[in-house]
């Protein structure tokens, strides 16, 4: 077995626009502050260690919920969301590293660099119609970042501020075309070395390139095994590129977000499957659908795809991947179901490709957390320890 599956993570999702069986109409369960305490608290005894906590117009917001989850949990770690555009990076270096000393040593950080133009135009964001330059801002955005947390003079050793920034005693100097910072400081100083984590999505070759040079985890939406394979290649090359250009060795872990839902029996699964979307009308696919076209994002539009592909199949992808829920649900909204051994072997078949983080999330979330823990997490890492 590789090193990278001997260090497969598993992370639940807290809700943050309301919970319950349906999705298509008005959720049954508000978001409260009790709710989503509890659904953290569940996943954390069910065996994740982390937990998404998603941005969005319609969600509250992540770092408030975040520090709000990482207050009553022991080891659950909160992977929230920073976006460019909307937050400037000397505030977020100060919040991430506020949140990882609060939560000693716990935060987990998502770049977010967009939605769709009609999402990023609601806040005002001047590059909601211009894609690739938004993941250029990115990039700027988490070279201050960086280099605001690793404190080290350009040209000696930091990977990401040779080319426009130097740091002094008075602190840090950055020029770019988005940003320009002047004396910049970030206290207090974050507890991971040297910083921590990042997770980063984009299908795109613009958002590939930004991971390529400085995420720790590339996440991606649920596909068919082949195009995760591709994806993860053209990344892996992409990596290769940077290290060759700019006498790096950065590597990259990989990441799928994913819908779970297991059952004793297939039958069983496959109902329970239909019976999450059995509230949907015609009219809540059709909102839906014009959502989806308007988008720029590519891993909607590889999501689109998918689904297309698969409605004459009963939304079937391929083994135990159901696209169901992408018929209304933006996002990641492709659905692992099936039998715990069938589920759990569609995980290591990722594995074995070199997903080494597994984002999970069900509806209603408190009690697939329950579930899933019980049924799935353990049966994985059975059998991990027995292909080791």
């Amino acid at each position: 077995m590789s090193e990278t599956r001997k260090e497969i993570e598993f992370g639940w999702f807290i809700p943050t626009t309301g919970d319950g069986n349906y999705i298509g109409v008005k959720p049954e369960r508000e978001s409260t502050a009790e709710y989503m305490i509890e659904v953290a608290k569940t996943a954390e005894m069910a065996g994740f260690t982390f937990a998404l906590i998603p941005t969005g117009g319609s969600c509250l917001d992540a770092w408030i919920v975040g520090s709000m989850i990482a207050s009553h949990t022991r080891i659950l770690k909160p992977l929230v969301a920073m976006r460019p555009g909307l937050i400037e990076p000397v505030l977020a270096a100060r919040m991430a590293a506020t949140l990882d000393v609060l939560s000693k040593g716990r935060a987990l950080i998502n770049i977010v660099t967009g939605g769709s133009p009609d999402d990023l135009k609601a806040t005002g964001d001047p590059l909601a119609n211009h894609h690739d330059k938004r993941y250029d801002r990115t990039l700027e955005f988490l070279q201050v970042i960086k280099g605001l947390w690793e404190n080290q003079i350009a040209g000696e050793g930091n990977e990401f501020l040779a080319a426009h920034a130097k740091s002094s005693d008075r602190g840090l100097f950055f020029k770019g075309e988005y940003y320009a910072i002047e004396n910049g400081a970030s206290q207090p100083s974050p507890i991971q070395k040297p910083y921590p984590p990042i997770y980063f999505g984009g299908s795109s070759p613009a958002g590939k390139r930004t991971a390529a040079e400085t995420a720790d985890v590339y996440l991606m939406w649920t596909e068919p095994l082949d195009w995760i394979r591709e994806q993860i290649n053209e990344a892996e090359r992409l990596v290769k590129k940077v290290n060759e250009e700019k006498g790096l060795n950065r590597s990259l872990r990989y990441g799928l977000r994913a819908q779970v839902l297991v059952r004793e029996t297939e039958e069983e699964a496959y109902r329970a499957a239909w019976e999450i979307i059995s509230k949907v009308d015609q009219r809540a696919i059709d909102q839906s659908n014009q959502r989806f076209t308007r988008t720029d994002a590519t891993n909607q539009k590889r999501q689109n795809l998918l689904r297309a592909q698969s409605v004459d199949q009963d939304y079937f992808a391929g083994p135990n991947l159901w696209t169901g829920l992408s018929s209304v649900r933006g996002g990641g909204s492709m659905l692992l179901v099936g039998t715990p051994d069938q589920v759990s072997d569609r995980i290591l078949e990722y594995a074995d490709l070199g997903i080494s983080s597994f984002i999970l999330s069900g509806y209603p979330n408190l009690e697939e957390a329950e579930i899933t823990g019980e049924l799935l997490l353990p049966l994985v890492k059975a059998k991990l320890k027995v292909k080791a």
